[in-house]
């Protein structure tokens, strides 16, 4: 398995629009962050954790090729559904609808922000979707198992994936006890760390960071993180040895 970071910021990205803050204006190219996306790659197949409103630059930095089998949504806002009209160049090279599997929640939001891609008279130049309605209950793509993670984004439930021993999750400010016990004795964990001050839908630094400890994977990996953060090499000196901060472009395998 091969799990590459597409982006890594937060709704806003790295630098923000109009921000003078000394990360929005760090040279370190670690701190330029795109919104989240991932892209996990098994064998030969392909799949997209969340498309961010920069997919297209994403795929032309860091997977310029036409392959891919589905998408996974975390949810629907903005920051992790936008790109998904940037996927026409490969849906019309596979000629097919692309996959999206996502909360029944999600699919209704995405025929009101794609409602091109769902009209009776389709435009030629429309994306096409086949919409996959998933629950807590695992599911399968080309014969590798997703297990859904249910988190809590503020009030809203969520959805991060479990495949094999590689869990991502991202805008969690809380994790129940039975979805914790589907989480531990991972080679990998990916998880949200948007500042170091306490926020009431995203975990914090030290919440991520107590998560990680509860868990015990063999590593793991923060992202969509904001500029009030820090800088990405001040915070890698930080943290515990098995943790890292997470940044656009890093790619990690998994035997």
């Amino acid at each position: 398995m091969k799990i590459t970071f597409l982006g890594t910021g937060t709704s806003q990205g790295v630098p923000v629009i109009g921000c003078t803050s000394p990360v929005c204006l760090s040279a370190d190219p670690r701190d330029k962050r795109m919104r989240t996306s991932a892209l996990i790659q098994i064998d030969d197949t392909v799949l997209l954790i969340d498309a961010s409103p920069d997919l297209r630059t994403q795929f032309l930095k860091f997977y310029n090729k036409t392959r891919l089998d589905a998408v996974l949504l975390t949810h629907e806002h903005r920051d992790h559904v936008g790109g998904l009209d940037d996927l026409r160049p490969i849906i019309f090279r596979q000629n097919r609808p692309m996959d999206i599997y996502a909360h029944p929640r999600t699919l209704k939001a995405l025929k009101c922000l794609f409602f091109y891609s769902f009209e009776k008279e389709l435009y030629p130049g429309a994306p096409r979707f086949n919409l996959h309605e998933i629950s807590e209950k695992p599911f399968e793509i080309n014969h590798i198992q997703i297990q859904p993670i249910r988190v809590w984004h503020y009030k809203m439930d969520i959805f991060g994936f479990k495949i094999n021993n590689f869990a991502y999750i991202t805008d969690a400010k809380k994790i129940d006890a039975d979805q914790l016990e589907k989480l531990k004795n991972l080679d990998l964990l990916v998880i949200n760390a948007l500042r170091r001050k306490e926020h009431y839908s995203h975990f914090n630094l030290d919440e991520a960071l107590q998560i990680i400890e509860f868990l015990k994977p063999k590593q793991a990996f923060l992202t969509h993180m904001s500029h009030r953060l820090g800088f990405h090499a001040d915070l890698e000196r930080e943290l515990p040895k098995n943790v890292f901060p997470a940044y656009d472009g890093l790619t990690v395998d998994i035997d």
